[in-house]
């Protein structure tokens, strides 16, 4: 590991006995569970910008697929039916 530098933070009581606990639980300092948090943080899909124009794009996919009218071919019975009958059958 390289030479560290030193960062002074401020987190909630709530957050301090989650890191207290998190860092008994994996045998290490504290100071290493922030560590692995901002490798963590650096890596993970958070750590892209907000692409409002995407998600109206994905919104708009979900929402046509919703709307999506499925025939239903090949089985005699609805879900709600086949919901009354096992209910009926294990409430008994």
């Amino acid at each position: 590991m390289g030479r560290m530098v030193r960062k002074q933070v401020y987190i909630t009581k709530e957050q301090d006995k989650l890191l207290k606990r998190r860092a008994k639980a994996l045998g290490v300092s504290e100071a290493e569970v922030v560590r692995q948090g901002i490798g963590l943080a650096s890596t993970s899909a958070g750590s892209f910008p907000f692409d409002r124009k995407a998600w109206e794009e994905e919104k708009r996919f979900i929402q046509k697929r919703m709307r999506m009218r499925v025939p239903q071919t090949g089985r005699s019975w609805t879900r709600e039916e086949l919901y009354d009958e096992r209910f009926e059958r294990y409430s008994r």
